[in-house]
């Protein structure tokens, strides 16, 4: 039942072969890739009003549209440091790659860890932006804003659980439509208004006493805007994602996020500011903008809605493209746990999506849906890995010294500086509205992935045989084992048990048995001999119903009396009961043994199953 739902929800099981086919094409990587950036639109420009209008009143329309532009430029930087990045590290990782290879373990963590934070609340955000699209658009349903944004991430996770090329095609066509109906709103609202058919209305801004200058100011709406740069590393990670030649797709896609991120933002921008649009708790910059171009109820006003929703859907994806890669990078290297290595059935790294829908599921329902106090904490992890990224290249470049390595240590060191500067006045901007919590996750997250590391490496130096004469010397022969097996009564899960146990060439074989009548032990004492076989029946009595700790105990002895080359070996018999609503009418007294015997490093277990139908 379990697995007839399983391909019904996710798909045939994919050969490894078959991985070649699951990879993307220009076509489809654009969306997959740029989506993230792309759907900045939606969000970026009403953070920058935020912080400007309270402040400089109508007056912040003067100075909106140049933050805008600083941002803008600010990305062509980003894209021409990143190009270089997929030339040098077509195996992708991103920033994780690049400091952990040229800066160190910690710098590479800290990259990883900031990516992945960023990965999270790129899925979070993402999702709670959508969800104030549709309650925009249907004002009854803002009281379920979090199961919403809930209902998009789920969606998306059952998408990528299908496998790349399904989850490309499932979500790709959307992210052009999305592309051709902020064109026509931007084309049909600059016509409206040089024609003079739409006249912004005078509205009175309540202007706060405060005592920033308007330098501080226009710092705190730069770094509030520089969310619309969350996801350009996202083709740099996923570069292995891309069909061949795959530097040469990714650098495209990588053009082609720039060129929509740029002809987009700025014109959405443009229209906002002729507009005069104001942030609104109850309906998006977006929504007021395509309202006042296309009419409040009309066919378009819901085109606009019903894209926007799908488009920051897409960022979303972006992460669920981007993040299991560097995860599986980064478990591959021993700093997070193995099994998000593993390719689940449809090729994809299945253990990370599921973390990924997890982690930003919870933060979705703790911030209540709304994506403006989740903003605050996402520009500075995605800047700390953006600078260590641009460190990285130029350490790179400066140790290879291959040809033309002056003008790419250049760029790269241009990017540092620009980066950097940008982290600097994001973290001071943005300290005490969340960038606080964004720095100690990072820093707990590096110390997890530190201790995760120093158990796979102590894991390893036990395991460890360095010779032949090494592994000889472990090796415990079959017929100097010694064998225990519990008994409680002469059954059929005994004897299945028992012969097995005769099966295996056991030189001792021990029947123990525990009860509080000796009556009883002595009887069954007696069925034993019958049987004629060639093992010691030994019996305890306790009066405590402590069957389990004595049964351990035993062990313990006999374990201290193994000699050289001798061996242990537990042997119990366990009930599988088929019928799930039949389960609960059994103990699980074996499975919890198991765990407890699990515990002596000498000592072996094995269970001989019996089946119940």
């Amino acid at each position: 039942m379990i697995k007839k739902l399983k391909h019904l929800m996710l798909g045939t099981t994919l050969a490894d072969s078959e991985l070649g086919n699951e990879k993307f094409n220009i076509f489809w990587g654009i969306p997959v890739f740029a989506s993230d950036a792309i759907s900045s639109v939606s969000y970026a420009g009403e953070e920058i009003l935020l912080v400007l209008i309270p402040v400089l009143g109508m007056l912040s329309y003067q100075f909106f549209l140049p933050v805008v532009a600083a941002i803008i430029g600010l990305l062509v930087i980003l894209i021409f440091c990143y190009r270089q990045t997929i030339n040098a590290y077509p195996q992708g990782g991103g920033a994780y790659i690049v400091a952990h290879e040229n800066l160190g373990q910690t710098p590479g963590l800290v990259a990883g860890g900031a990516l992945i934070i960023g990965y999270v609340l790129t899925v979070a955000v993402s999702a709670c932006a959508g969800a104030a699209a549709i309650t925009s658009a249907f004002p009854e349903l803002i009281r379920y804003k979090a199961l919403l944004a809930f209902a998009i991430i789920s969606l998306l996770t059952w998408g990528n659980l299908r496998g790349l090329r399904e989850s490309a095609v499932m979500f790709g066509v959307p992210t052009y439509v999305f592309i051709l109906t902020m064109i026509s709103l931007i084309i049909t609202g600059l016509i409206k208004y040089s024609l003079g058919l739409y006249t912004p209305e005078q509205q009175i801004v309540v202007v706060q006493q405060t005592g920033d200058t308007l330098m501080f100011v226009l710092l705190r709406a730069f770094a509030s805007g520089c969310t619309a740069l969350t996801g350009v590393e996202a083709v740099s990670n996923g570069v292995p994602n891309f069909k061949e030649p795959t530097v040469k797709n990714a650098k495209v896609v990588l053009y082609a996020m720039a060129g929509f991120v740029a002809l987009v933002f700025f014109g959405v921008s443009a229209l906002i500011n002729l507009y005069q649009i104001q942030p609104d708790s109850k309906a998006t910059a977006v929504s007021q903008l395509a309202g006042a171009v296309f009419g409040h109820g009309s066919a378009m006003y819901f085109v606009v809605q019903i894209m926007t929703v799908i488009i920051l859907a897409l960022a979303a994806n972006t992460a669920y493209a981007g993040m299991p890669l560097l995860t599986a990078l980064m478990a591959k290297d021993g700093f997070l746990p193995r099994r998000l290595v593993t390719r689940g059935a449809r090729l994809n790294f299945s253990n990370g999506i599921l973390f990924l829908f997890a982690s930003s599921s919870i933060l979705v329902f703790s911030f209540n849906g709304d994506q403006h106090l989740l903003l605050p904490l996402y520009a500075s992890g995605v800047f700390i890995s953006f600078l260590l990224n641009q460190y990285g290249m130029l350490v790179h470049w400066v140790r290879k010294r291959n040809h033309g390595w002056q003008i790419k240590a250049i760029i790269n060191g241009f990017g540092t500086i620009v980066t950097g500067i940008t982290l600097i006045v994001i973290i001071i901007m943005k300290f005490l509205s969340g960038a606080w919590v964004t720095l100690v996750c990072i820093i707990g997250l590096v110390y997890m992935m530190r201790k995760i590391k120093e158990h796979y490496d102590v894991v390893a130096a036990d395991l460890k045989i360095d010779s032949i004469q090494k592994a000889k010397e472990v090796i415990h022969t079959a017929s100097s084992g010694k064998v225990i097996l519990p008994i409680q009564s002469l059954n059929r899960s005994f004897l299945k048990t028992l012969d097995c146990a005769l099966g295996c060439g056991f030189t001792e074989i021990e029947l123990y048995h525990i009860t509080d009548s000796k009556e009883r032990a002595e009887a069954l004492k007696a069925s034993i001999e019958e049987l004629g076989i060639n093992a010691v029946f030994r019996y305890e009595i306790t009066p405590y119903r402590n069957m389990n700790e004595v049964l351990l105990k035993h062990v313990e002895r006999e374990a201290e009396k193994l000699g050289p080359r001798r061996s242990l070996v537990i042997m119990m018999g366990m009930l599988v009961v088929m019928n799930p609503l039949k389960k609960p009418l059994h103990n699980q007294t074996t499975q919890r043994l198991m765990k407890e015997l699990e515990t002596y490093k000498n000592v072996s277990v094995f269970t001989v199953p019996y089946l119940i139908l």
